[in-house]
């Protein structure tokens, strides 16, 4: 269907070489590479040309600070603080399944002893590891002997890893010269509201200075250390990622109010999640019914955010103890049992040869994503439409329908292709055959999007995708995602201008935050 060219023939070049090396780093380890991935001023979808150079050394390879990078860069959290300060009506840490990824949840526990030696063999293992983080499954400054001792360990051990805690933010002005002192570029406080009226509605207790406060003035309090504590770390020049978790009824629209204080603040990136509200959880929300919002009524939040400041898109509210690209999770390869019973050999330089063949990669990204661009130059049209896209990573569509567990979502138009989020999905294929009931619930997850990018797609969920509206295309199998999305807009534009087709909008979709309970 597509020409070969030289420039795709580098391309398969690189990904050969990072293929070989990523085999070579897994027969080294003893591990396997299942699971693996063979408004641009300074946000999350900058170029290393829209931002200052010392911020874009920070955030080029950082997967949660930067959109593009997250297509080629993994990042570990280590679950080294079970103890919280304080109690929101979302949250339930004593919940764990090893195939659910929300916050707060961790399978195992570890010393910062352990969570050193994790780092290493999870970097030894998989070269393009960039980022550590802590994120609980408590609150690391609530933990702070624990954090900062693995911190330390790490800064002595592995220098070339990012430090990011998540945290939020009751402790935090406490903690900001130790922070700097680690060298912890990157820094996300959760903040859900400004108004302790909100507040109230949303955390039940703080814990503070050895007496627990409730109510308005537990809110009240909150708030006040949180806009301090990021206010102390923006005058160090700490990168700042405010998370807000999007409440319907409650805190939805209060969140603009959240945004503009933030971004007065010096924030860096604003993430608004969607709530993760399942019974099952045992979370507070969760049994009393309070529902999350629809995939249009986050974007559609976000979008009015991004007016104001750079929006993250790409959040996969992540597990404590995650491990690998943002989209999965390779915590079972790395239990306490299988390091402890490891002999890590960090190799320093083979990690800098794997990542300069990565960033090949994304100059080879960027330069078929400009092409197609120039192509689309001059087009009238209107239209915006999004697309469900099945990943694998390195930006490319390279995973079998059957075989995603979620789809990434591109908004298209005129002005090209940008990534917009995320659905998870429940697998199609299970043991070789597809579910009917997964296909179902599969549409109903991607139901916005006018067509679905695979690599591969069976005869039977495509003809069920044609009757919902959904075009299913395998003609890019292993492109990079902008350069096909923005080369079939483009024949998606003739065909209406042609007559062909006639565009129409399409409806909703669900954001299924527990698809993965199913995804093992």
């Amino acid at each position: 269907m597509h020409a070969s060219t030289q420039h795709e023939a580098n391309e398969v070049g690189v990904a050969d070489k990072l293929a070989d090396i990523m085999q070579a780093k897994a027969e080294h380890q003893g591990c396997g590479t299942s699971g693996g991935s063979g408004k641009a001023s300074c946000g999350s979808s900058a170029g290393q040309g829209d931002l200052p150079t010392e911020i874009w050394e920070k955030v080029k390879n950082h997967p949660c600070y930067s959109e593009e990078a997250h297509h080629h860069y993994a990042r570990m959290h280590v679950a080294v603080a079970p103890a919280c300060n304080i109690q929101c009506n979302y949250c339930n840490r004593k919940y764990d399944c090893a195939n659910e990824s929300r916050p707060g949840v961790v399978s195992e526990k570890l010393t910062p002893e352990q969570a050193a030696k994790k780092v290493l063999a999870v970097a030894s293992t998989i070269p393009q590891m960039t980022v550590l983080g802590i994120a609980g499954p408590g609150d690391p400054l609530a933990n702070p002997e624990k954090t900062f001792k693995t911190f330390e360990l790490i800064n002595r051990t592995a220098p070339d890893i990012k430090l990011c805690l998540s945290t939020n933010g009751l402790a935090l002005p406490d903690h900001v010269d130790t922070i700097a002192g680690f060298n912890v570029d990157h820094v996300t406080i959760t903040i859900n509201m400004v108004d302790p009226e909100v507040g109230a509605k949303i955390y039940p207790w703080v814990f503070w200075k050895h007496k627990r406060y409730t109510g308005y003035e537990a809110a009240k309090l909150l708030t006040d250390r949180q806009m301090l504590g990021l206010e102390m770390l923006t005058e160090r020049g700490i990168l700042c990622k405010v998370n807000s978790v999007m409440i319907p009824g409650i805190n939805d629209k209060h969140l603009v109010e959240v945004n503009r204080a933030v971004k007065s603040r010096g924030a860096f990136l604003h993430n608004i999640m969607p709530l993760i509200s399942s019974p099952e959880h045992g979370t507070v929300f969760g049994l009393n019914g309070q529902r999350g919002p629809t995939a249009q009524e986050l974007k559609a939040l976000q979008d009015e955010c991004e007016g104001e400041m750079n929006m993250m898109r790409h959040c996969r509210q992540c597990r404590a103890d995650a491990v690998g690209l943002l989209g999965e999770d390779r915590s079972a390869e790395f239990t306490t049992d299988k390091i402890m019973a490891m002999e890590v050999n960090y190799d320093l330089e083979s990690r800098k040869a794997y990542q300069a063949l990565v960033e090949e990669e994304r100059v080879a990204k960027v330069a078929a994503k400009q092409e197609e661009l120039e192509a689309l130059a001059g087009e009238q049209s209107d239209i915006k439409l999004l697309v469900a896209v099945a990943t694998k990573g390195s930006g490319l569509i390279n995973e079998h329908f059957g075989h995603a567990k979620e789809f990434q979502v591109w908004e298209l138009s005129t002005g090209g292709a940008k990534f917009v989020g995320h659905r998870r999905v429940d697998l199609y294929c299970q043991g070789g055959y597809g579910e009917e009931d997964s296909l179902e619930t599969i549409i109903r997850a991607i139901n916005d999007c006018h067509a679905v990018f695979v690599a591969k797609i069976g005869g039977c969920p495509k003809a069920d995708l044609i009757k919902a509206g959904i075009e299913p295309v395998d003609g890019f199998a292993h492109e990079f995602i902008e350069k096909s999305a923005i080369t079939w807009f483009k024949e998606y534009l003739n065909k209406v201008k042609g007559g062909e087709i006639e565009h129409i909008v399409r409806g909703d979709a669900e954001i299924r935050q527990g698809a993965l309970i199913n995804a093992a």
